[in-house]
């Protein structure tokens, strides 16, 4: 469980549902390299391992460390700090989307989303931190 393509964009999925696993894994992995965490403490274990991506991509309702929970941890760390973060929520919650973008989330999608909605601002959020594809 590690990157290996140098010249790909990396994004690392943080998601429990097998299902949301494979949809994204297979939309994604056309474009940039993915790695898939099923939770927030792998994800993290994943990251102080020396993997790091371009992008993380987490779902709101992970187990073990939640989202939201994720962001602060990544935020707080000066070596991860500036990774950006998609949170990817089924509950579309007005509440749980300021607080997320407040701790830090570069975006909020809501599921179902419209792939190629998240693929155009996957690469809004890489242009901001000057990753062109």
């Amino acid at each position: 469980m590690a990157f290996t393509d140098t010249d790909k964009v990396k994004i690392l999925v943080v998601e429990d549902d097998p299902y949301m696993q494979i949809i994204l894994n297979e939309f994604l992995s056309s474009t940039y390299e993915v790695e898939i965490c099923d939770n927030g403490m792998d994800a993290l274990a994943f990251l102080q391992n020396g993997n790091i991506p371009n992008l993380i991509l987490s779902d709101y309702n992970t187990p073990e460390i939640t989202g939201l929970a994720l962001i602060e941890q990544v935020k707080a760390s000066d070596f991860f700090m500036s990774i950006p973060i998609i949170i990817l929520s089924g509950e579309e919650s007005s509440e749980k989307r300021i607080k997320c973008l407040d701790s830090g989330a570069d975006d909020f999608v809501v599921k179902p989303f419209n792939p190629a909605e998240l693929a155009a601002r996957i690469r809004v959020v890489l242009r901001r931190v000057e990753r062109p594809l």
